[in-house]
């Protein structure tokens, strides 16, 4: 069994496709965590659910849906949905403890680390972290836009064994089950590639393969961190319980063999890529076999708008992404210095010559052989 979970809930598994607030069911969820808790687990929620919670305490006004007004939603419903868990935990004598984040808490190491120890904290004396979004102050600079990637950054931040995606699907499918009678679930993923990408992007509904396509991005996040993943359906019976079991429920992501070491989960989990930059196709090889610093005189391309310190996608000639790492340099100089020597950077810039991202900060990304099946 695992020790440390993090479950995110869907509205849709929340809400179980209505206005209002499922509370049915969100009892049958407590009922399952309670029963893990009790066993020694650790639980961490990533729960959505407040902008409907808002709604249903306000009675549905009509409304614009101005960033305004969905925060002032999220602002009257968060505290009904706390509410609500910590009535329905209280029933097997749980204690629950709110977090609200941004992505600013984890872009910032000291902040990052901050939270971490909260975090932590709660789960020493065993309270039930239920964590959402702060949607009533977030901006779009620092939303982190969507909970399956909040709790992909929850498991980085809580080094958690296994992320469970709860949603109104049975997991991902080869097409949209409801348009193509032929389609199938697929039960493991191992490498999530652009073939997976474009299918879970592939439709619009928002409710069938639809939704996958953060999941896929949150799944790839959370399993190079070292935790399993498991994308199912919040209305299987038992679901919690048996997927912390090691039962096959939906589609499962085993973690990466080899998980990142904790700096570089921050890096590749907390920061969105603000550039490109492409490597030549020795370089690329020498830097998958060597995992030494990415020099200057590699790059052959460099695309996006970015500064010194942000991070950065390292893609072959061919356009694969095969790592990413924190640039030591910004746009313009990184043009100027692109296929140069590390003697030549000083007469160019007037000063440095080191890499262009440091080995202590570069994450080469590896994929197992086998695709999904």
């Amino acid at each position: 069994m695992y020790k440390r979970i993090v479950i995110k809930l869907g509205t849709s598994v929340l809400t179980n496709g209505s206005k209002h607030l499922y509370r049915q069911g969100m009892i049958e969820l407590v009922r399952q965590c309670s029963k893990l808790h009790k066993e020694g687990c650790e639980l961490i929620l990533c729960s959505s659910g407040a902008i409907a919670a808002g709604r249903e305490t306000l009675e549905f006004p009509a409304l614009e849906e101005t960033v305004a007004e969905r925060q002032m939603l999220a602002a009257v419903g968060q505290s009904r949905l706390m509410y609500t868990w910590e009535t329905l935990f209280d029933i097997y004598d749980i204690h629950v403890g709110q977090m609200l984040l941004t992505r600013a808490d984890v872009q910032d190491r000291q902040r990052f680390l901050n939270a971490q120890d909260a975090l932590l904290e709660l789960l020493k004396h065993r309270i039930v972290p239920v964590i959402n979004e702060n949607d009533a102050v977030a901006t779009s600079e620092i939303k982190v836009g969507d909970n399956d990637n909040l709790s992909s950054l929850v498991t980085v931040l809580s080094e958690a064994e296994l992320l469970v995606l709860l949603t109104d699907q049975p997991g991902l499918f080869t097409a949209d089950p409801r348009i193509d009678p032929e389609a199938q679930l697929i039960p493991e993923v191992r490498t999530i590639d652009a073939t997976l990408r474009e299918l879970a992007g592939g439709s619009v509904s928002g409710l069938g393969i639809g939704g996958m396509a953060t999941k896929l991005q949150a799944a790839d996040i959370a399993r190079r961190a070292g935790a399993d993943v498991v994308i199912a359906s919040g209305s299987v019976q038992d679901v919690i319980t048996r997927i912390a079991l090691g039962e096959a429920v939906g589609t499962r992501f085993p973690a990466i063999q080899n998980p990142l070491e904790q700096r570089k989960r921050w890096i590749f989990a907390s920061s969105t890529p603000e550039g490109v930059l492409t490597v030549n196709n020795d370089s690329a090889s020498r830097l998958r076999e060597d995992e030494n610093s990415l020099l200057p005189e590699s790059v052959i391309g460099v695309n996006g708008n970015f500064h010194r310190g942000d991070s950065v996608i390292i893609r072959t000639e061919e356009g694969d992404e095969i790592a990413r790492g924190i640039v030591r340099y910004d746009r313009s100089e990184m043009d100027r210095i692109k296929g140069r020597t590390s003697a030549q950077i000083d007469d160019i810039l007037g000063y440095g010559s080191g890499p262009a991202v440091h080995q202590n900060d570069l994450i080469l990304l590896f994929e197992d052989e086998q695709s999904w099946k």
